[in-house]
């Protein structure tokens, strides 16, 4: 046997080796490069510089799929594209979560599309859309009893534990009236998304966060405004409780009253777009 044959086997390995190693350099110094440019793309408008990117795209079943035809209004409003992301994202954020009955309660695809549905709703506009804050959801019948503050809630989410409980009867009554401003599976979601975002720092959590911020300065130092929306009762008291109750309720009127929240406050509610990059007709 040749010595050069002998001699070839390490010298293809050391080839290998480099070569993986640049590979894994050329993607590290273009994710980095394309981190450095979408990060001047964000400061300037706000926005990431794509949402959607998908190698398979996901299809619920025939039943899922009616359910969220027939009885979610806003998948309604969009266009044919957003349709199959949306149905994508709805089947993604179904798989990613563990859903749990109480008080024997027995889970059903209903419960699963409607509460997966306001979650992607709410993330339309975000990159990342998982909520990776939730790992599962609990579903009483009516009202339950927190340890939390020893009373009776309607919802509630607890970031230590990972989990979104609420009580099925009023998810359900937040979208018997679509324009009462009062949606329990909005709104508890939002205080999901709302410390996500200051957890993570991806992209969509990144402008979501620092848009409250924005959004916060803006009602501190103009007292004119911030008096104006109170006495205005356009938003429920329960809004003034802390920052987080306050986020949790706008976004509400947000999605459920769009036109008479633009045409009543247009500063805030641009900054609440903003937030959460929502581009649908309508908004």
């Amino acid at each position: 046997m040749s010595i050069f044959f002998l001699l070839e086997k390490p010298v293809l390995a050391s080839q290998i080796i480099l070569g993986v190693l640049f590979t894994a350099l050329g993607f590290l110094i273009f994710y980095y490069a394309f981190r450095l440019v979408e990060m001047g793309y964000v400061l300037r408008y706000r926005k990431p510089m794509y949402n959607h990117f998908y190698l398979r795209l996901r299809k619920l079943n025939k039943t899922q799929k009616h359910i969220l035809h027939s009885q979610f209004s806003f998948f309604k409003k969009l266009n044919k594209k957003e349709k199959i992301y949306f149905e994508h994202r709805v089947s993604s954020f179904m798989q990613d979560k563990d859903f749990i009955g109480r008080d024997g309660l027995v889970i059903t695809d209903e419960m699963k599309v409607l509460i997966s549905a306001t979650a992607i709703m709410l993330t339309f506009g975000f990159r990342d859309f998982y909520i990776s804050l939730i790992s599962k959801i609990v579903i009483y019948p009516k009202k339950f009893y927190s340890n939390m503050n020893e009373a009776y809630h309607k919802g509630e989410f607890n970031p230590k534990l990972k989990a979104m409980v609420i009580s099925w009867e009023d998810f359900k009554a937040g979208y018997a009236i679509h324009n009462d401003n009062l949606n329990l599976g909005i709104h508890e979601l939002t205080h999901a998304i709302h410390l996500n975002s200051m957890k993570e720092r991806d992209v969509s959590s990144t402008i979501f966060s620092d848009s409250f911020k924005e959004l916060t300065t803006l009602l501190h130092s103009n007292e004119s405004l911030r008096e104006t929306i109170i006495d205005s009762e356009y938003f429920r008291n329960y809004a003034y409780t802390n920052q987080f109750e306050f986020l949790a309720v706008i976004i509400e009127n947000f999605i459920e009253t769009p036109t008479v929240f633009k045409s009543k406050f247009p500063e805030v509610y641009a900054k609440v777009k903003q937030m959460l990059n929502f581009n649908i007709a309508g908004y």
